[in-house]
């Protein structure tokens, strides 16, 4: 069973094509179904697609003989298997994945995504709506409108959808009671008139016995609006990508040879022709158009959607990751934004820590600066807010390593997303949508300097590194940094400790020792760590930096070569028994929280530079072995 979202989340992977009749001309509807766990969406979808006439005679008997070893429904059809595919959707009755399902009618052709409902499935439902244009929310009629219900229609906003149905579901289990259907629909009216939606029409439906899917309902005469599938066809949803400016990430540089230098990705929005003056958003270079290449040959023009290769009339220099873009009209580039951000991960969300950001086709890293608030889902309320948790949506800010080209999320649904992955699993961990850039991204540059990072080092006869020693408390981390500061002192090294102890009674006095302040007290250190290696100096660093994420993120800081890991490996039983501030003890009787292997994780380094097991061995060995590895580095020159 695979509950990870698919890597396409909020980059818009178009999924293969539906069917469609022959000369089909009608337009494409893109909508999802939603809301909360058993409220019926792959049964609504399944029901629609029968009373259509759009199941083969073949699927028919297949859904009859699974509805027998499977259904919920007793001797009737249950619908929902034509959708939960897989064997866990069908042992639990709940759908996990996003399931497509493709059909058409003489009036419109539609892809739907049928979307869990399970909180735990939050970040599937992102990949449906990622590339939605309408919502069909489904509530219980039994159960009314649920926090589930809020948190999607919250973010079906949050990712452009602007029309919603509403379908109240079950109508049958309440005796088709139009004041229960009133009831529900006012409710969620007034939720939804915060949210900014075009559109919303609330129909009472039963998707098990088909009233009002495809046909108006004989046993609901006081409702006299559309069937759904009539306010499918005919719903206007306003979009055309075709009118915005063109944009295209790049996604390969094709050079099969020296003749050949194409560039090829699928176009985001607008639209390209032969002749067309074009830049390179991310450096500014221009060019013109010389071809359009396609599978099926070269073209004149490309629009929205198309996977094409462009040749430019110049050899200008473009990478994977960057866009190509009119050249009068081209998109913002930043480094910092403010944005949107559901997170998807059963690890929390820390400021400062490092991720990876995944903007259309480039990759590169970075960090939440702040969390500017939480949104609470059922009363769009602002929550201050350290940390996010497992389908939480913040504000926040952005910083990236370096620039990319963007629009906001409102204007350009592909240039405005992207995915946050975790550097240590590749997996997604949250989904994004750019609000706007931060002033500082444009005002704020880096001065030059003529003393650089290099010319210091070697005025001091040697080469600036990081030396982060990373161990339990008591290990004896600051007795060898100690000692080999010492060492290297007495041969004219520059050298500067910086321990854990000593920082908190200044620059990190401030902090505490939750989760979230000790991820601050490491970001602010490998920061001044940072800026020591930028003086030329061989900065000595003793933390117990529990957390493989945040060491992660101080070696990210420097270049590679620069960060030298040295575990100092002592048994946490040998921690406790010398405990030379009695800080063990007070952790086990419950005085002292969060103490690292006691009641905090500690999470060793896989492959240190340096691994000092020093069970049987004297601190002045280890400190000899710290110095002759930095010799054999090059450190010392």
């Amino acid at each position: 069973m695979d509950d990870q979202p698919r890597d396409g989340v909020l980059e818009h992977a178009e999924p293969p094509a539906g069917p469609a009749a022959a000369g089909q001309t009608a337009s494409l509807l893109r909508f999802i179904t939603c809301g909360s766990v058993d409220d019926g969406k792959s049964t609504l979808i399944g029901r629609l697609l029968y009373d259509a006439g759009l199941i083969l005679p073949d699927q028919l008997r297949t859904l009859a003989r699974d509805s027998t070893a499977h259904g919920t429904t007793g001797e009737d059809l249950d619908f929902a298997l034509l959708v939960d595919g897989l064997e866990a959707e069908r042992e639990q009755g709940i759908t996990i994945d996003v399931a497509y399902r493709y059909f058409a009618t003489p009036r419109r052709t539609f892809i739907v995504a049928d979307c869990p409902g399970h909180e735990q499935y939050t970040r599937n439902m992102v990949t449906g709506a990622s590339t939605a244009s309408l919502a069909v929310v489904l509530c219980d009629a039994r159960n009314g409108i649920l926090r589930q219900t809020h948190r999607h229609s919250f973010i079906a906003a949050l990712l452009g959808i602007r029309h919603i149905v509403l379908a109240v579901n079950k109508i049958d289990l309440v005796d088709f009671d139009q004041g229960r259907f009133a009831e529900i629909r006012d409710e969620y009216l007034a939720f939804a008139e915060r949210l900014g939606f075009t559109g919303v029409l609330a129909i009472p439906i039963s998707a098990r016995f088909g009233d009002n899917v495809l046909r108006p309902s004989r046993r609901m005469p006081w409702y006299s609006g559309p069937t759904l599938l009539e306010h499918l066809e005919t719903v206007q949803v306003d979009e055309a990508p075709a009118a915005r400016p063109f944009r295209m990430p790049v996604q390969w540089v094709n050079r099969p040879s020296q003749d050949f230098r194409g560039f090829a990705g699928t176009i985001a929005s607008g639209v390209v022709r032969v002749g067309d003056r074009v830049v390179n958003a991310n450096s500014g270079a221009t060019s013109s158009v010389r071809r359009i290449v396609t599978m099926d040959g070269d073209r004149n023009a490309a629009e929205t959607g198309d996977a094409v290769t462009l040749v430019l009339a110049d050899e200008i220099d473009v990478s994977r990751g960057e866009v190509l873009a009119a050249e009068r009209d081209r998109p913002e580039v930043a480094d910092q934004f403010a944005a949107h951000l559901v997170w998807m991960s059963e690890q929390p969300l820390f400021v400062g820590r490092s991720y990876l950001f995944k903007f259309g086709t480039a990759t590169l890293s970075g960090t939440v600066t702040e969390i500017k608030h939480r949104i609470e889902v059922t009363t769009l309320e602002r929550m201050a807010a350290r940390e996010l948790h497992l389908n939480e949506v913040a504000v926040v800010n952005i910083a990236l390593s370096r620039p990319v080209a963007f629009e906001p999320y409102a204007a350009n649904r592909r240039l405005g997303a992207f995915i946050v992955v975790s550097p240590q699993t590749d997996a997604t961990i949250g989904a994004g949508m750019v609000d706007y850039a931060l002033w500082r991204s444009t005002n704020v540059h880096w001065q030059a300097l003529s003393v650089d990072k290099t010319a210091r080092s070697r005025q001091k006869g040697q080469h600036a590194a990081v030396v982060w020693f990373t161990g339990l408390s008591g290990a004896g981390k600051s007795t060898i940094a100690n000692l080999v500061e010492q060492k290297l002192h007495a041969e004219g090294r520059h050298t500067y400790v910086l321990d854990g102890d000593n920082v908190r009674h200044g620059l990190n006095r401030d902090l505490g020792f939750t989760e979230a302040d000790r991820v601050e007290n490491i970001r602010r250190i490998a920061e001044t760590a940072k800026l020591f290696v930028d003086a030329g100096l061989i900065v000595l660093v003793s933390f117990i930096s529990p957390y493989r994420a945040d060491r992660q993120s101080a070696r990210a800081l420097v270049q590679e070569g620069e960060f030298i890991e040295v575990y100092v490996d002592t048994p946490l039983e040998e921690c406790e028994r010398r405990d030379p501030k009695g800080l063990y003890r007070r952790a086990r009787e419950g005085r002292i929280r969060h103490f690292t292997g006691v009641d905090a994780p500690y999470e060793p380094p896989e492959a240190p530079e340096i691994h000092l097991p020093t069970a049987g061995t004297t601190p002045e060995t280890l400190a000899e072995r710290v110095v002759r590895q930095l010799r054999m580095r090059g450190v010392l020159g």
